[in-house]
């Protein structure tokens, strides 16, 4: 009887050792008075394991106690007050248990209580994560923006979600086909959400590959712990082709008598969301274009094809942030035309001159009429016919005029100047909805039977330097016709037969005396030709008669001698441009420049205006080097001239200019956009807050700008802070939590600007958190840097008396002797000086 009652205090001296390790009180205590208490156990025990939980103690005349309440024949309380359960728990069945424990006495009557005692069940990781589909399918546009989700995945996991065991991490694990071995997808590991990367937005092509598939996996623990449960599913992604196109050319009827605005045309964003808005290519003092948030284009107002026939302007896509979604699109309008523009004649009176004697069919001239609608189309095909002729003699219908062409012939007879020197016509021109009425005048010639003669036939030698100005007169020349004067039949014309293959030379002619003025067309060249002799012929606009031929008479001629003049030397351009890269080795030849001596002498080339010592020229062959490294950011286009300078002769020297173009690479890690001084949060701290940073990156950027990435630079500072992106070059820097100390922060922020390679640069955010006042920072003087503490102001106010004292005693003193003194010389005055009334 002994052993066996030693055996059961000890199993229950070994069930209360158990016990301590699950079933303390709030105050760490096994064992206590009967009050309100509340426990917590962990789930998934040992199936037939007794779990003691605590020991409670009542004082007389209690003998027993009493259980109720949602003990689900889980929870017991033996005679003595050992609170126990009597099987494994599960979190996942019922989180809280609420029971009721009373003392009884040896009648079965309450004598203490009854209290509150609440079992919460602890949760173990004993559930894996499950997803919602085993199979999910999607679709992206092509182009479509990097990081933007464009559909989900999810998994639930039964565990408690305030704790790692419930807390999911997203991955992708493969991805067919992987081209390239680079990545197109990426995953949010918290959320889900399956977004394009930076590549992906700009390689997806659905001709190449429209469909992919993605095997992703689900963690809990937050993936970080090796035991944790995992799931996958599959992930079909179909690749659709990008709608952001720009639309086909736009044609708009001019003079639209419709209601206004008209929609002419749609651009659309491969997502919904997007904001549209249109900016000029040219600067127009009305813009008649409109657009809504659906990417509607509308005309505005109508438009005029004779005062502009086309326009081109941009459609562009942003963000709710302002942001470009993509380049924009280049729209093309085209204004159709319409008749509505009668016709124009060329001038108030048109005039012909025609000569005597010619014979039928002669052509006279050609007139031609105007229309401003648009050429080459029905509106503006014009039709002549002559509708008067004044004076109707010898007979009516003398002329005729090409329906289409405009071109006037003799129609009956030839022409005699005694019987009208003049005929006036009127000629209507229609373009099918107008017509025009114009005025022709005719006048008669007499015949061109008489050829010019030159005064000269040969004006002997002309010696002038090659550097002889353009447009110069070096010669007069002269020669005379008898015909009719101020006639087409006496108009002279000079034209050089030879000598001048180069066009260097040109004749004008008087209208009034018939002089030819020899003039330089261009610049002269000693090296090219310096000895010409030039032929000139005289001759008319109208047509000899028949037997007539020019003759010697009509021909003249003189010996040019150009000079030679010691000239600079001439570059084969005025501008030489090269493109390199920024990071190209010191020492890289990165032109060659040339020039020539006309006078043939070797050339020195050297620089000037290499302000930053990055080039230098071999003076011999032209070719500029690189001399020490390049730097895009200091300057995108380096200019500089270059000198070539002959050698012997006068020295004389010539500057060209040399454009050196820098092409970027990506040298610069990303910064901070400005200081961002005076951040702050006021303390205490009620709930976590945010601040939003922006960062920047001196390298040249994508038409889309900056796509950077933010992170933590310390694992420490993970416990109270995060970073989320906002979009290319902003982010949000937000709290965990609200148990910050009184005092300066420093987080360090890592800013990747996914370049080729990718730059990454850390920078500090100082961070304050302070009392406010009126939603200000407020620090007290004594923990300002640079300021006195209070015992060091009154310290210093002390000191300022104590020397002010020090200065009036000494006044004091000072006034107080001389007042002595001035007494004592006012005393001994009366008997020195004697009294005067």
């Amino acid at each position: 009887m002994i052993r066996v009652r030693l055996h059961s205090l000890c199993l229950f001296m070994l069930c209360l050792v158990r016990a301590k390790t699950t079933g303390y009180g709030q105050d760490g205590k096994f064992s206590g008075p009967l009050k309100p208490m509340k426990f917590s156990i962990f789930e998934g025990q040992e199936p037939n394991q007794i779990i003691y939980i605590f020991q409670f103690k009542a004082d007389p005349p209690a003998v027993t106690f009493e259980l109720t309440g949602e003990t689900d024949n889980i929870f017991m309380i033996q005679p003595d007050g050992l609170l126990y359960c009597t099987r494994a728990l599960d979190r996942e069945t019922k989180a809280t248990y609420h029971l009721q424990l009373a003392a009884l006495n040896a009648q079965g009557a309450t004598v203490e209580g009854p209290v509150s005692i609440t079992i919460e069940v602890k949760d173990i990781n004993d559930n894996r994560p499950t997803f919602l589909q085993k199979k999910y399918e999607g679709s992206v546009r092509q182009n479509s923006r990097p990081g933007k989700p464009f559909m989900y995945v999810n998994a639930t996991d039964l565990d408690d979600p305030s704790t790692p065991n419930a807390q999911l991490f997203y991955q992708i694990v493969i991805q067919l086909p992987k081209v390239n071995n680079v990545m197109y997808f990426q995953i949010n590991n918290q959320t889900g959400a399956i977004s394009l990367t930076l590549q992906g937005s700009q390689e997806l092509d659905p001709v190449k590959n429209s469909y992919y598939n993605l095997l992703v996996s689900v963690k809990d623990m937050g993936g970080q712990n090796e035991n944790s449960f995992s799931d996958t599913a599959s992930v079909d992604i179909m690749v659709k082709e990008n709608i952001w196109k720009a639309p086909d050319v736009v044609e708009v009827i001019e003079n639209s008598t419709d209601p206004h605005p008209i929609k002419i045309t749609q651009v659309q964003w491969n997502e919904p969301g997007a904001q549209y808005s249109l900016a000029q290519k040219e600067k127009l003092e009305r813009f008649p274009f409109s657009i809504d948030q659906e990417g509607n284009i509308y005309v505005t107002q109508p438009l005029d094809r004779e005062e502009k026939d086309s326009y081109v302007f941009y459609a562009a896509a942003k963000d709710e942030y302002g942001k470009l979604l993509s380049y924009p699109l280049e729209v093309h309008v085209k204004v159709l035309d319409i008749n509505d523009n009668p016709p124009t004649c060329p001038s108030a009176v048109t005039v012909f001159e025609v000569q005597e004697n010619e014979v039928l069919g002669a052509s006279i001239g050609i007139f031609i009429a105007h229309d401003l609608d648009e050429a080459n189309t029905f509106n503006s095909i014009l039709k002549y016919k002559i509708v008067e002729q004044t004076p109707k003699v010898p007979i009516d219908g003398l002329f005729m005029i090409e329906e289409y062409e405009g071109k006037f012939q003799l129609a009956k007879q030839s022409l005699k100047k005694k019987d009208s020197p003049q005929y006036n016509l009127t000629v209507e021109v229609s373009n099918g909805d107008f017509k025009t009425l114009c005025s022709v005048q005719i006048n008669v010639i007499d015949i061109n039977d008489q050829i010019p003669v030159f005064e000269k036939s040969d004006y002997g030698v002309l010696t002038l330097p090659e550097d002889t100005a353009v447009g110069s007169v070096i010669l007069t020349i002269q020669a005379t016709d008898a015909d009719e004067p101020f006639t087409g039949s006496s108009r002279i014309l000079y034209r050089i037969t030879q000598g001048d293959d180069e066009g260097r030379l040109g004749i004008d002619t008087d209208p009034q005396t018939n002089a030819g003025y020899v003039t330089i067309k261009k610049p002269l060249d000693f090296e090219t030709a310096a000895v010409s002799t030039i032929m000139v012929q005289a001759e008319n606009p109208e047509p000899l008669v028949s037997g007539v031929v020019y003759n010697n008479s009509s021909f003249t001629s003189f010996r040019l001698i150009v000079t030679d003049v010691n000239e600079a030397p001439v570059f084969s351009q005025n501008i030489f441009q090269a493109k390199v890269s920024e990071d190209v080795a010191v020492g890289t030849k990165v032109y060659n420049v040339t020039a020539r001596d006309p006078e043939g002498l070797d050339i020195r080339y050297s620089l000037k205006g290499d302000t930053r010592g990055w080039l230098k020229i071999d003076a011999v062959t032209g070719e500029i080097f690189s001399v020490a490294p390049l730097d895009r950011e200091t300057e995108n286009v380096y200019r500089v001239q270059v000198v070539a300078t002959e050698v012997g002769g006068s020295s004389l020297s010539s500057t060209s200019h040399f454009h050196l173009m820098l092409a970027d690479v990506n040298d610069n890690p990303p910064r901070l956009a400005r200081d961002y001084t005076g951040l702050f949060f006021c303390h205490p701290v009620s709930a976590p807050g945010s601040l939003i940073f922006e960062a920047t990156d001196d390298d040249q950027q994508a038409f889309r700008g900056p796509q950077f990435t933010f992170g933590l630079g310390s694992e420490s500072s993970q416990r109270d802070w995060e970073v989320s992106k906002i979009n290319g070059t902003s982010a949000r820097l937000s709290t965990k939590h609200t148990n910050f100390e009184e005092k300066v922060y420093e987080i360090p922020i890592r800013i990747n600007d996914g370049g080729r390679p990718p730059l990454e640069g850390t920078v500090s955010l100082s961070v304050t958190f302070c009392k406010c006042v009126e939603g200000s920072c407020f620090r007290p003087v004594g923990e300002q840097a640079g300021m006195p503490t209070v015992g060091m102001a009154v310290g210093i106010l002390l000191t300022t008396f104590l020397i002010i004292g020090i200065i009036l005693a000494v006044v004091f003193i000072r006034i107080r002797n001389d007042k002595s003194k001035c007494n004592v010389e006012n005393t001994q005055s009366p008997e020195a000086t004697p009294l005067r009334r």
